[in-house]
């Protein structure tokens, strides 16, 4: 069959049955994991009617979860990636489990939910990183860019479908079942995971945990491209900080409610979602690099529409073109940190590049509640987006080795060019 210039490549999932295990299993994860990001807070929320109390919970996973990518990056470089891909999704199961025998106690402990929060953000980060680190191996270089749209959008789906799903099981038979479903789905990812190969890091030196983290952003300082990439996605992980204005936006700018709340929380998904199935021309860009910056500028303008958007629908319609071209940052910003990193730093580099996502966001989530008491909700949002533009442009003219790239000719480094290739 004739591979359409436009659509994702599904043809990955018929001929290489590795990735097709890991396409299964991640499918069921992100439902998994959806479901119980709906419970977590709704249960806090029931047990303490305080929002710190869930705030502190996600404070702990998310502090849980830095420290899995850390560890787990350098664990990435030195173990089989296999058994440590088994052993975070195991962990994160049996925590899913602990939650819900907790939440059928009588008295539900506020402690264990964020023992567990801690818990399964540490190995969540293990999991993620390991598995991150042997798509190249599992797919080869070539097969990057459909390998990254179809792992996207499975997680663009499952972030528009799994909150309704988890909000509709909690009000049918309540939150503890949620925690019961995430747990067996979780655990039903080990059965098509098993199935993989062993995935031993190629090449490198066993080196103190210290020293191998510093090895890691050598790397990025080194290669000029990985860390242009790396800076770029940055700047994009702070436009997703806007949700933190849309219960403002909705009630202040167009008057709505709950309901327009929940639009404005899907259409960036929406629009991500779409800018994954209709990816296929990615993979023959012959600039990716300058049509990275393209894409992160385009979504820090649509982003600044919003602070002009004269109805809901225009501001819906913006958002789902912050999702649209942010999605094709981050096919981009995986297709080429995945291609130019030699085999035995791959788990450092990701656990690194990762972290920068969690703190991207978190940190502009920060500033713009702070700008947001100076500014109407409208002005703020204008404001981060002509901000991100304004530092992307000084991307575009200072980062020249990434803009001048070429497909094929640089755009893998000459280590990962002469690594072998696992099947």
């Amino acid at each position: 069959m004739k591979k359409s210039p436009i659509l994702v490549d599904f043809s990955l999932l018929r001929l290489n049955p590795h990735f097709r295990c890991i396409f299964i299993a991640r499918l069921i994860s992100v439902f998994a994991f959806g479901i119980l990001m709906v419970a977590v807070p709704v249960q806090i929320h029931q047990l303490t009617g305080s929002p710190l109390q869930v705030g502190m919970a996600m404070a702990l996973d998310g502090i849980g979860m830095f420290a899995g990518l850390m560890c787990g990056g350098v664990l990435a470089d030195r173990m089989d990636r296999r058994r440590l891909i088994l052993l975070g999704r195991s962990s994160c199961g049996l925590g899913f489990l602990a939650l819900a025998a907790n939440g059928f106690l009588e008295q539900p402990s506020l402690a264990a939910l964020y023992a567990v929060s801690a818990w399964d953000g540490f190995f969540s980060g293990i999991g993620i990183t390991s598995l991150m680190a042997s798509i190249p191996a599992i797919v080869g270089r070539e097969n990057l860019p459909a390998a990254g749209a179809l792992s996207m959008l499975t997680m663009r789906l499952g972030a528009v479908l799994s909150p309704l799903l988890g909000g509709a099981v909690i009000a049918a038979i309540g939150v503890n079942w949620n925690y019961l479903l995430a747990g067996l789905g979780t655990l039903l990812t080990l059965v098509p995971l098993t199935r993989l190969p062993s995935l031993l890091p190629q090449g490198g030196e066993l080196a103190h945990p210290l020293r191998a983290l510093r090895e890691g952003f050598g790397f990025l300082l080194q290669d000029k491209v990985v860390g242009a990439v790396v800076a770029v996605g940055t700047l994009q992980a702070l436009l997703a900080s806007v949700r933190v204005l849309y219960p403002s936006l909705a009630e202040d700018g167009y008057g709505g409610g709950a309901f327009a709340v929940g639009l404005m929380y899907g259409a960036v998904p929406l629009g991500a979602m779409l800018g994954a199935f209709t990816s296929g021309w990615v993979a023959g860009l012959r600039r990716p690099g300058a049509a990275m910056l393209a894409a992160m500028l385009a979504s820090a303008l649509a982003l600044a529409s919003l602070g002009w958007a004269p109805r809901l629908a225009a501001a819906l319609a913006a958002l789902a073109l912050v999702g649209y071209f942010g999605s094709i940052v981050s096919l981009l910003q995986f297709t080429l940190v995945q291609g130019r990193t030699p085999d035995h730093l791959l788990g450092r580099v990701n656990s690194l590049w990762s972290a920068q996502d969690v703190t991207g966001d978190s940190l502009g989530a920060f500033g713009l509640g702070a700008l947001a008491r100076l500014l109407a909700p409208m002005a703020a949002a204008a404001a981060l987006g002509l901000g991100a533009a304004a530092a992307g442009l000084g991307m575009l003219a200072g980062f020249s080795q990434l803009r001048r790239l070429r497909n094929g000719a640089g755009s893998a480094s000459p280590a990962t060019q002469a690594a072998p290739q696992q099947s």
